[in-house]
């Protein structure tokens, strides 16, 4: 089968733009590859994990993530502390701020600004999170895992993809809920609550047991992807896997490893449906969602 380039036309729908893929090289061919892999999941009825790791809530994508969670496309999120934090910024209304990398950074701590790349958040927003964090944390006892936390977080929230897990029961898991802010708050706020990762972990696995298939999503690596690809030690290893990164192999990183790799630790299945996509997230992740809506959706 030969190389064919894409025939562009005004007003295609990105479906058949990202399926014209398939038939070109490097990283377009691996975008289509995932993109079919993800609608293939759902249609079959996979168990889906979605796995967030980076800057994607002060990036963006909080919507996507959401309309994951509503459309049932996903079925669990395992995400950062920081990503949790960061959608309360977005969720109470204090919102993140267009800016550049290159801004004077003592500057912008003189003014209780903080930069992530090119986008600002006021220390303002952490105020109020502490606010909101507070009476939730102190009214909160006994020991519960992350996803339960977020839960009673969500119930009490709009607009919010936390809001759309809580209300369809779908876990979102945060094993470094204590490398956040919110942990801080944690550490102060709470009376006698705990949160328990073991509970986290023995409903994690559970998930992996009991679907008859699974897949997962990786945003960038990290802990989430760790988390979550362990689970499967002690199940069967996941059919479907698509990984989104910007990392490379041969430095040795968790979030460069390719998925191949995690085959040798049994993680994923002999014979699972991968592929790694090497490009920013916050550029293949809306493709490969509304490829998804029209794939699945629209028919």
């Amino acid at each position: 089968m030969k190389v064919k380039s894409p025939e562009i036309k005004v007003g295609m729908r990105i479906s058949d733009l990202i399926d014209s893929l398939s038939l070109t090289a490097f990283n377009a061919r691996r975008l289509a590859n995932a993109a079919k892999i993800c609608v293939e999941m759902v249609k079959n009825d996979a168990f889906v994990f979605l796995t967030i790791a980076g800057a994607m809530i002060p990036a963006g994508m909080r919507n996507i993530i959401k309309g994951m969670v509503e459309n049932r496309f996903i079925d669990a999120i395992v995400l950062t502390g920081a990503n949790f934090v960061h959608e309360l910024v977005e969720a109470l209304g204090f919102g993140h701020e267009i800016s550049s990398p290159y801004i004077n950074d003592l500057e912008l701590a003189d003014s209780s600004l903080n930069r992530i790349y090119d986008v600002l958040v006021d220390n303002s927003a952490f105020e109020g999170i502490e606010k909101f964090l507070e009476d939730i944390i102190f009214q909160t006892h006994g020991k519960i895992g992350s996803y339960e936390f977020l839960w009673i977080v969500g119930s009490k929230i709009e607009n919010s993809f936390l809001r759309s897990a809580y209300n369809l029961k779908v876990p979102i898991f945060c094993p470094t809920l204590h490398d956040s802010i919110a942990g801080l708050h944690l550490m102060i706020y709470s009376k006698d609550l705990t949160i328990d990762f073991t509970k986290d972990i023995k409903f994690l696995t559970d998930l992996c047991f009991e679907a008859k298939k699974s897949g997962i999503i990786i945003l960038g690596g990290g802990v989430p992807k760790n988390f979550t690809l362990q689970a499967m030690l002690l199940a069967e290893g996941f059919d479907y896997a698509v990984q989104i990164t910007t990392d490379s192999p041969h430095f040795g990183g968790l979030s460069g490893a390719t998925l191949e790799e995690a085959k040798s630790w049994c993680k994923l299945k002999k014979g699972a449906k991968a592929v790694t996509v090497y490009c920013d997230s916050t550029i293949a992740l809306p493709l490969i969602y509304l490829y998804m809506l029209e794939k699945i959706r629209s028919q």
